[in-house]
């Protein structure tokens, strides 16, 4: 399980945007294509796709963090992830 702090402001690009307009894809949809589309892939194959996405939606993740989301994907298992609102 992860645990991550954002920012209020950044709230919104971790999770959908419930009014579609947004400029960036949110990072939750991201991590759920990428979870099902790499189930059982290596993890090093993974963790660049994971960064891109997170970057993409100017999340902070370290790379620790980055590394638990890629095993639970490889694995198949589910990933909790907590978030902290600042």
């Amino acid at each position: 399980m992860g645990e991550i702090s954002v920012s209020s402001t950044a709230l919104g690009r971790l999770l959908t945007d419930s009014t579609g307009a947004r400029a960036r894809r949110p990072y939750q949809e991201a991590f759920a294509e990428l979870a099902d589309t790499y189930r059982g892939k290596p993890v090093p194959e993974i963790l660049p796709l994971l960064r891109r996405a997170a970057d993409e939606a100017l999340l902070g993740f370290t790379d620790a963090d980055l590394r638990e989301q890629a095993e639970a994907i490889r694995s198949g298992a589910r990933y909790v992830l907590r978030v902290r609102v600042t």
